[in-house]
């Protein structure tokens, strides 16, 4: 799981003087974007008082403090509640097992009424399926059984299942879209819930199983996950696009129920004749 530091380091980085206007006289750099002292400076604290908050010495950060670098490394309000996020951890959190998810009864009675017009997912934090109707089943993973996510051993995992799942890899044409998204989310999730232990295992067994999600998590990128495109190639129907977006109930938030429409006459025509060949 990250820490402050780690988050803060991977930031500066990214940061280059030329695009804050920081005039270097052509002196030689061993740093691939902005010195301690340049952000310090630039988020009005003292070099001393930065480098002991990267390195994890300094008790704590105020939000004003936090705000300041924020702002010097032009992060955006996602990445800026992300910095929030591990600045209230504490520097070693003991990871613990929450158990495994209960769908809250909103997101399932939402799912019901849609019917199967439309196919929909309940994502739970770490991106098991806590439940799904007929169609959305069928295009997203046919070749599981649909009773899985009713048995906490068995629920699909969709970060796994992305990563990791032959079949699965092979439906998303824009995966090289896709994955960068999926790993940003999955640590801004690890940065709200810093001492869950199957979150961590999870990010431990991708890191080691999938060299391309290892190289993704390096990045240190976080974003959120709530609208965009997905371009299939499902393996009853052929070439299938549509656009996912993610509802969110404001009591369980941890609980994303994602709803998939077609974005031309032919995609959906292609969910009609799923939706048929399920029933």
């Amino acid at each position: 799981m990250e820490s402050l530091g780690v988050y803060l380091k991977s930031r500066r980085d990214r940061v280059t003087p030329a695009e804050i206007g920081l005039r270097t006289y052509g002196t030689s750099r061993r740093v691939p974007g902005l010195r301690r002292e340049e952000l310090a400076q630039l988020a009005g604290v003292s070099a001393g008082y930065y480098t002991r908050l990267e390195q994890g010495l300094a008790e704590t950060a105020s939000r004003q403090v936090l705000d300041a670098l924020a702002r010097a490394l032009r992060l955006d309000d996602v990445e800026t509640g992300h910095l929030h996020n591990l600045a209230r951890q504490p520097s070693l959190p003991k990871l613990s097992d929450p158990g495994p998810e209960d769908p809250h009864p909103r997101v399932l009675a939402l799912l019901e009424n849609l019917g199967e017009a439309v196919p929909a997912l309940v994502f739970g934090r770490r991106g098991d399926v806590l439940a799904w109707n007929h169609a959305g089943h069928t295009l997203m993973a046919e070749h599981l059984d649909f009773d899985a996510p009713e048995d906490p051993e068995r629920r699909p995992s969709l970060p796994r299942m992305f990563f990791l799942d032959p079949l699965t890899r092979e439906l998303h044409r824009n995966r090289a879209e896709l994955a960068p998204i999926h790993v940003a989310y999955l640590r801004l999730t690890a940065g709200r819930y810093p001492t869950d232990a199957r979150l961590a295992a999870l990010i431990g067994e991708l890191s080691m199983r999938s060299d391309e999600f290892a190289t993704l998590w390096a990045t240190g990128d976080v974003a959120d996950c709530t609208v965009g495109p997905m371009h299939l190639r499902h393996p009853t129907v052929g070439a299938v696009s549509v656009d996912y977006q993610v509802w969110l109930q404001p009591d369980s938030p941890d609980h994303r129920l994602e709803i998939y429409t077609p974005k031309d006459p032919g995609s959906a025509d292609a969910l009609q004749l799923l939706t048929r060949f399920d029933r």
